[in-house]
């Protein structure tokens, strides 16, 4: 296959290294302030949660660190008045029954999905706000069940799994804004994303393109499947480099598998969309 000129890949290589990647499954066009405040409603609502749970001091974030908490945080509070309240010190505390075991090595990084989401429904119609009146009780129950969708979401999807385990246990934060210098991309998988937008490139407008396109994809979804294997081999060994390596092919070719679903017959080239 032919190389793109000097000028198309310097082009590629500020696209891919210049900002964070997307989310998985979706596109994610936001900006830093619009991710900070969701993040912040975020925090301030698992605070909220921590300070009124018993087990969990005011002063212990919930959102995935492990901090060990001295009591169970499933027992509801008169204050909070949420009945059957998960233990929230992490999210892998949140669905015991899926995950008694915790985060890896302790317990495999693959996960059973279909058990995840029955223990997640289960929860939600625990806790669900609309069983309780307007007041303090059913602001708990709001903040809590916002806080399960989004460790629900976390778990489920390995991409995300996988950027949790790094930065809430091994302070690692391959999504930051500073990540495309502290965390490059090997020039091997690099190559494979220029030869992938190459392609395009070379037969997007052609009769043949949507027949190409396809094939794109099948192959994207193979390197994520093999990426996702070596990432869990990885989590489950302990050898967090290998894992943090792995986390950040593994976005790339999120990247490109969400640009090859965006593609319509005509375009000659993807949309490589970067977000948190």
């Amino acid at each position: 296959m032919a190389f793109r000129s000097p000028s198309l890949t310097r082009q590629l290589c500020r696209q891919m290294t210049s900002r964070p990647l997307i989310a998985p499954t979706r596109t994610i066009s936001t900006s830093a302030s619009q991710r900070d405040a969701c993040r912040f409603r975020i925090q301030a609502s698992a605070q909220t949660l921590a300070a009124v749970s018993r087990g969990i001091s005011a002063a212990s974030p919930v959102s995935g660190r492990r901090y060990a908490s001295t009591k169970s945080s499933t027992e509801p509070t008169e204050e909070s008045g949420v009945i059957g309240a998960p233990d929230i010190t992490n999210y892998y505390t949140i669905f015991p029954q899926t995950l008694p075991a915790g985060p890896p090595p302790a317990s495999p990084f693959s996960i059973s999905l279909a058990d995840l989401r029955r223990e997640f429904l289960q929860l939600q119609n625990r806790i669900h706000p609309d069983k309780y009146p307007s007041g303090v009780a059913k602001q708990h129950a709001e903040a809590l069940s916002a806080l399960i969708n989004e460790a629900y979401r976390t778990l489920a999807d390995p991409l995300q799994r996988a950027q949790y385990l790094l930065r809430e246990w091994h302070g690692i934060d391959v999504t930051a804004e500073d990540a495309a210098t502290k965390h490059a991309l090997d020039p091997e998988t690099l190559m494979e994303v220029m030869e992938v937008q190459e392609t395009i490139e070379e037969v997007g407008a052609t009769p043949e393109g949507e027949a190409e396109i396809n094939t794109l994809k099948k192959e994207n979804d193979a390197r994520i499947g093999v990426c996702v294997g070596a990432l869990a081999g990885s989590f489950d060994k302990g050898d967090i480099e290998a894992a943090r390596k792995e986390c950040i092919r593994l976005r790339f070719w999120y990247s490109v598998g969400e640009g090859l679903r965006e593609w319509e017959p005509g375009n000659t080239e993807i949309r490589l969309v970067h977000g948190s």
